[in-house]
């Protein structure tokens, strides 16, 4: 109900006027039935400019964050994302994961639009990331056809760290729905990880296809903590580098200040004369 009003309304009607997205393939989305939208993932906004361009609900798994943040902005912001029917998703993995996923499926037996993220996360370059094997398992536990999608440009107009997506006029968005894959063939399969390993890549080839991004055969998740331990590194070495610098220019100051008193001291002592060196001395 909330969210057939905001996408009609509200949101739908403000980002077609402000953003014109573009939207192809989109009679490739069936008109009824279940279906898995698969994404690659630039932007936050990919959550809204995809459900905008689908004339039906999509419900997508978001992370639980979302759902479990604290304070009052977490209350709200929780409220907001059940309102609009999205299914919280554990990215922990394992039991907590499976059951997120389960979650999905159960929309996916009731005949709904699910959309979700292979990469799980943002894309920290714009590269495609390896997709993990839960769009697969969700495919041969369900049956459900696999529509991939490719989202283009929505990292253009909200980078990382941007608040809100703003209109650009270099930047061009753009939705394209490819042919759906059919997996039913393998349906209950579920358990061999060496064919979900297989589904998802072809999934991935598909959403890459559309797309055209450049391939990366590592997760999103890993690269992103290997950029933070070298942020970590180089932020630990330029602290080093400032101590040490620090350190030489004290050491110049102090080496200069010595000389300056030095030569002061020189300067201002009394000269000997001849009259000096021809007075006696005591005895």
């Amino acid at each position: 109900m909330v969210y057939m009003f905001l996408k009609r309304y509200v949101v739908g009607p403000l980002i077609n006027a402000a953003f014109r997205p573009e939207v192809h393939g989109l009679e490739h989305v069936p008109g009824e039935g279940p279906a898995i939208l698969a994404s690659n993932h630039l932007s936050v906004s990919d959550s809204v400019f995809m459900p905008v361009a689908v004339p039906r609900q999509v419900f997508f798994l978001a992370k639980s964050d979302y759902f479990n943040s604290p304070g009052v902005k977490g209350r709200i912001m929780a409220v907001f994302f059940r309102a609009i029917n999205q299914i919280p998703m554990d990215r922990s993995g394992g039991r907590a994961s499976a059951k997120s996923l389960s979650n999905g499926g159960r929309k996916l037996a009731e005949g709904e639009l699910l959309g979700i993220y292979p990469e799980g996360t943002r894309s920290p370059d714009g590269r495609m990331y390896k997709g993990k094997i839960g769009v697969a398992r969700l495919a041969l536990e369900t049956g459900a056809p696999v529509v991939p999608v490719a989202m283009v440009g929505t990292d253009k107009v909200q980078p990382l760290g941007a608040r809100l997506p703003l209109p650009r006029r270099s930047a061009r968005v753009a939705t394209i729905f490819g042919e759906p894959l059919d997996f039913s063939r393998y349906q209950g399969r579920q358990g061999e990880h060496a064919l979900l390993r297989e589904v998802t890549d072809e999934i991935m080839h598909a959403i890459q296809a559309l797309s055209g991004q450049v391939r990366v055969d590592v997760y999103a998740a890993e690269h992103k903590k290997h950029l933070m331990e070298q942020h970590r590194q180089e932020t630990k070495q330029a602290a080093v580098e400032f101590v040490d610098s620090a350190k030489d220019r004290a050491r110049t100051a102090a080496h200069s200040a010595k000389h300056a008193a030095d030569s002061l001291t020189h300067r201002d002592r009394p000269a000997a004369t001849d009259d000096d060196a021809s007075r006696p001395t005591a005895p």
